[in-house]
C-alpha cells in the first residue's frame, strides 16, 4: 500500500498518542455545574410520607412463636404442611396405601421377622399401563 500525504506513519501517531496521555485537561467549570445539576434532579426527594414507619413491638407467646417460625411466610408453609399430612393419612392414595398396609400386615400378622417389600422394584416403576 502506497504512503499518501495525508496518512502519518506509526512513529508520528505514536507521538500524537503519548503526548494526549500525558496531557490531563479538567472539565470546564460550567460542565461540571451542569453535571452535579442532573445528578441533584434524579435523587429522590425526602418528604413526610417518605419517612420510615415505626411498628409497634408486640411482645408476648403469640407473637414470640409467630417470629419463631419464620413470621406469616413459616405459618403458612407449615400449615400447608400440615393439612397436606392429614389429607394423605386419611384419604391414603394407592401407591400409599399397599406398602403401609403391608407394613401393618406383617406386624400384626406375625412377629414382625419376616421380609416386607416397602419399595417396587424396577419393573413396577418403569411398567405402561
Amino acid at each position: 500500500m502506497k504512503m499518501t500525504s495525508d496518512m502519518r506513519d506509526d512513529g508520528e501517531l505514536d507521538g500524537l498518542f503519548d503526548r494526549a496521555r500525558g496531557e490531563s485537561l479538567p472539565p470546564s467549570a460550567a460542565l461540571m455545574d451542569r453535571i452535579l445539576a442532573d445528578a441533584q434532579a434524579q435523587l429522590p426527594h425526602a418528604s413526610s410520607c417518605d419517612a420510615p414507619r415505626q411498628t409497634p413491638q408486640v411482645t408476648g407467646f403469640w407473637a414470640s412463636l409467630l417470629a419463631g417460625i419464620g413470621g406469616g411466610g413459616g405459618l403458612a408453609g407449615l400449615s400447608t404442611a400440615a393439612v397436606t399430612g392429614l389429607l394423605l393419612g386419611f384419604l391414603q392414595p394407592a401407591p400409599i396405601e399397599a406398602p403401609v398396609s403391608a407394613l401393618t400386615e406383617a406386624i400384626w400378622t406375625s412377629n414382625g421377622a419376616e421380609q416386607v417389600e416397602l419399595m417396587a422394584g424396577y419393573d413396577d416403576i418403569f411398567t405402561e399401563g
